[in-house]
């Protein structure tokens, strides 16, 4: 009925691992929701979340991130400003 490698273990903390084959087929990863829904006594249904993607100006947030990995503190910003400036 069950292959060995689709059963896992509940944790004492409630956790429960995904099989890596099961996972990698959904394309599951970190930060990944999953809706858990009782269907009887004995079976859960468990469904991949597709959340929707941002449009218009939401879609570039964070974009410019990619390009300065470390953020500047705003005073770094300031002292580049000022060099050169008479005292």
């Amino acid at each position: 009925m069950h292959e060995s490698a689709d059963i896992t273990v509940v944790t004492e903390r409630g956790q429960v691992s995904i099989p890596a084959r099961l996972r990698s087929a959904l394309s599951l990863g970190k930060g990944k929701k999953l809706f858990w829904q009782r269907v009887s006594d004995r079976e859960l249904r468990v469904t991949v979340v597709e959340e929707a993607r941002p449009v218009g100006a939401r879609a570039m947030r964070g974009f410019a991130r990619r390009f300065r990995p470390t953020p500047r503190r705003t005073s770094d910003w300031m002292a580049e400003l000022r060099e050169g400036e008479e005292p």
